[in-house]
């Protein structure tokens, strides 16, 4: 009498691929995540180094010329992208043609050295087809940079946030300069729930 084995047949049951798909699913999901911290924590890196930036331009400016490159007459902050006043603030720093009026700048010197941008808002923007003409200087999320000087010269700058319950008093400071970090909005997630914001600032 014959015997007969049974042979499993060659191949994976629908439960070993489900298993397999699923793990798959998971580990990508995770790269992905970590992949997505890594990007926003350069970013944040780029912003900060930008801002830092934008403070020592006007610290150096006052140091060489003994006044703040703007005819703004309060501590009010302004933004660092298309509105007149922005870019002759930009211009100042940049050593490039102001339409100030005298000239802030009279000596041409560049104070500010930042990375131009390689796509739409973000780094500092020209004109296109005209790299003498700038346009705003942006953030990596494509917002602006926020700027506070001292104009009334009285060494205090009183900085009004979303994400302080109360305004911050910065005493000995010039300026201060800040970005709103990747949901644009100042305060950021959560910072009225006395959460991190994601804010990006210089103080």
């Amino acid at each position: 009498m014959k015997i007969r084995t049974s042979r499993r047949q060659n191949g994976f049951t629908l439960v070993e691929l489900l298993v397999v798909i699923t793990i798959i699913a998971v580990l990508a999901g995770a790269g992905f995540q970590a992949g997505m911290s890594a990007m926003q924590r350069a970013k944040k890196t780029t912003a900060l180094a930008t801002a830092t930036a934008i403070a020592a331009a006007v610290n150096n400016y006052y140091d060489t010329y003994g006044g703040l490159p703007t005819t703004q007459t309060e501590d009010e902050p302004a933004v660092s992208t298309t509105d007149k006043a922005s870019l002759d603030f930009l211009n100042i720093l940049l050593g490039y043609k102001e339409t100030a009026d005298p000239p802030m700048n009279t000596r041409g010197i560049k104070f500010l050295n930042v990375t131009d941008g390689k796509a739409d808002k973000n780094g500092l923007m020209y004109q296109k087809g005209d790299m003498s003409v700038i346009t705003g200087l942006y953030d990596p999320w494509g917002g602006p940079f926020l700027v506070m000087m001292d104009v009334d010269y009285n060494d205090e700058l009183i900085v009004r946030t979303a994400a302080a319950s109360t305004p911050v008093t910065l005493r000995g400071r010039k300026v201060a300069v800040w970005s709103n970090g990747a949901d644009c909005i100042d305060g950021g997630k959560g910072a009225k729930k006395g959460k991190i914001a994601d804010d990006v600032k210089t103080w």
